[in-house]
């Protein structure tokens, strides 16, 4: 996509929310006076109004990205087709055989969301998103990757104890982006991380930026944060998780790749390869008090969206790259 196509776009598209909040400044402040949440936190009236179709003619793309997000007074309301907004990757690519299709995308998130677990809830399996970015796109930062004791691993359901890791290490290749995403087999393209060119779309990537929303409700940001967590004047700052790798590998952890057994790659034997720490979810470890952020990569503060503060979720650069679990209601 040339530069000038794409700020001409990027023009567009602020127009089109600029357009949108002085329209519906009284309409979403009127949402937020109307709804009552039993709860500590309210999410109505931000980022309820949006509609967006904007063609993308990135060669793997050439399609219309379509995305609104709304509000029936209760529920966000998301509606998409999972296409990106931004220039992307070469896809199909030799280590992820798979092209970006249109998906339907239809969910519902609370206004209301709570805290019901200080340690948070694993999100495991397919059946559950964890979290939709701003442009209809899944964040998924887990992999159906997995190794047996033997090193006998599969990129694509996989058999064994050892979760594969799509980033932070180059034992295995999943095909991934500049923008740390790749496509799985339905044609669905996903984020494993740091959403780079989504950011930039969005205009800001200097400062706090709302992503998208997790499940659970609570908003989601990219890579930085107030300095003061409770203190909007205290200065930007990169966030940084409260993981680190292990000092040793955990007991039967496979150190040699012996065969690369399904997925891109399959059929491959690689009898010397080391699997380097940093390869599997298993190799870190959460220390509290260790970073910026919880164990499910958030933290309650404040933030341009909600001056009295929330709790957020944040897109990092190092492990875990985005939540593995929710602490609120889904």
């Amino acid at each position: 996509m040339t530069n000038t196509k794409y700020l001409l776009r990027l023009s567009i598209l602020i127009l089109l929310f600029s357009c949108n909040k002085n329209e519906n400044t009284n309409e979403e402040t009127q949402e937020q006076n109307d709804l009552d949440c039993s709860g500590d936190y309210s999410t109505a009236g931000i980022l309820v109004d949006i509609n967006v179709e904007i063609y993308n003619d990135d060669e793997s793309v050439n399609n219309y990205s379509r995305y609104s997000w709304s509000s029936d007074g209760i529920e966000r309301i998301l509606s998409g087709n999972g296409i990106p907004n931004h220039e992307v990757g070469t896809f199909p690519n030799a280590d992820n055989p798979n092209a970006i299709t249109e998906q339907n995308v239809n969910k519902r998130f609370t206004l209301c969301p709570e805290i019901i677990t200080e340690s948070g809830l694993e999100v495991i399996g397919p059946a559950l998103a964890i979290a939709y970015a701003l442009n209809s796109v899944k964040f998924d930062p887990a992999t159906a990757g997995r190794c047996n004791n033997a090193g006998e691993c599969s990129l694509a359901r996989g058999q064994g104890n050892w979760n594969i890791e799509a980033l932070g290490h180059d034992t295995f290749d999943f095909g991934d982006d500049m923008n740390h995403a790749h496509v799985q087999p339905n044609g669905e393209y996903h984020y494993h991380g740091m959403p780079e060119l989504l950011i930039e779309f969005l205009g800001d990537n200097q400062g706090m930026t709302i992503v998208g929303w997790a499940s659970d409700g609570f908003p989601v940001y990219a890579r930085y944060g107030y300095s003061n967590a409770n203190n909007s004047n205290s200065g930007i700052k990169s966030l940084t998780p409260s993981y680190r790798l292990k000092s040793e590998p955990n007991t039967n952890r496979p150190t040699i790749l012996t065969a690369l057994i399904g997925g891109p790659g399959q059929g491959i034997t690689n009898p010397n390869t080391p699997i380097s720490m940093g390869a599997f979810t298993q190799d870190y470890e959460y220390v509290e008090g260790l970073g910026d952020l919880d164990e499910c990569n958030g933290r309650f503060g404040v933030t341009p969206e909600f001056p009295d503060g929330i709790y957020y979720y944040v897109v990092t650069d190092d492990f875990p790259f985005f939540t593995r679990c929710l602490k609120g209601n889904v």
